[in-house]
């Protein structure tokens, strides 16, 4: 905190950006067909999260894709404090490192501080058994910050260790 305190130039040790929550989220659209799918993506979500998710529906009926309302469509788990540092700790040490022809993560922010970057399968994080994958699931990772700005929010990812491309 010292460090980006001086390299942003804030003297005020409460307006040092940090990180506020990171927030998993699994898009499950084909548990519409099968539904052994929504079981399989909810026991590896809470085997790399470290909590239960949080089963989202949907909305409304869409009749092209076969969706009725109520019907489950995704995970989100939403980590803080101790699971949050714990979590990037893994996926910046352990998970992107194993991404295969991995050149580094985009630089694009959201506009507010907050960085979202999506992985395709969840069989780099090590906590799930490759035996005991049947379903190949993607991911999207949100790392929301308190910044006010892109280059804070850029400037303390750098300084926790995030990839980013060059």
């Amino acid at each position: 905190m010292p460090a980006l305190s001086k390299q942003l130039a804030i003297e005020n040790t409460l307006a040092v950006p940090r990180l506020v929550k990171v927030v998993i989220s699994m898009g499950v659209g084909k548990a519409i067909e099968n539904k052994a799918r929504i079981d399989h993506a909810i026991r590896d979500l809470s085997s790399l999260a470290g909590q239960k998710p949080i089963v989202t529906k949907g909305r409304r009926s869409i009749s092209g894709f076969r969706l009725r309302e109520q019907m489950p469509i995704g995970l989100c788990v939403t980590l803080r404090r101790e699971r949050m540092y714990e979590f990037l700790d893994r996926l910046i040490g352990i998970v992107i490192p194993r991404i295969r022809d991995f050149r580094g993560l985009p630089r694009k922010m959201d506009g507010r501080g907050n960085y979202s970057f999506g992985l395709s399968e969840q069989s780099v994080f090590p906590e799930i058994p490759l035996d005991k994958v049947e379903f190949v699931q993607g991911m999207n990772v949100t790392i929301v910050t308190s910044a006010r700005t892109d280059a804070e929010a850029e400037a303390l990812l750098e300084k926790l260790g995030m990839p980013f491309r060059r």
